[in-house]
């Protein structure tokens, strides 16, 4: 079990499936980090209750709107142009190096939220994607349970 978020998150995501399912849940609108993080308090055995995920959701969804996708976006709007020109290929590397920082960012204030949040005797990762999933437009529902697999084995 990874102590901090980020590595978590970055062992996690590089599991099989894990990559596909995120980007399939992220097009229907749901926060990646925010899913990682619900993977991560139920391996840390933290209960899923409506207020911490309001704490949660708040945070996401400012440092997101503000940061991650405005970085997101850029990187996407120059893809198609970076394949002909180095120059603005190197300059949408960088975008991309940012947007991954931005992403390390938000998970580090999501630790940091959750970081007096009691252990308890069990805890449900269905509550917990559920919840940060709860707004998504179009929930592909297939790639939720593949990621619930790569993270419980179940």
């Amino acid at each position: 079990m990874s102590s901090d978020l980020w590595s978590f998150s970055l062992t996690t995501y590089a599991r099989p499936g894990v990559e596909q399912a995120c980007l399939q849940l992220q097009a229907a609108g749901v926060n990646v980090c925010l899913l990682l993080c619900a993977a991560w308090l139920e391996e840390r055995r933290i209960s899923c209750n409506e207020q911490r995920l309001q704490q949660l959701r708040e945070i996401a969804r400012t440092w997101d709107a503000d940061v991650v996708r405005p970085l997101r976006a850029l990187r996407m709007q120059w893809k198609d142009a970076a394949a002909r020109d180095a120059g603005l290929h190197t300059l949408r590397e960088q975008v991309k190096t940012l947007e991954l920082e931005a992403e390390r960012h938000l998970l580090k204030r999501l630790e940091q939220t959750t970081q007096n949040w009691p252990q308890e005797e069990t805890a449900d990762l269905s509550a917990w994607l559920e919840g940060v999933t709860a707004d998504a437009a179009h929930l592909d529902r297939n790639a939720l349970h593949q990621l619930r697999v790569a993270v419980t084995g179940t």
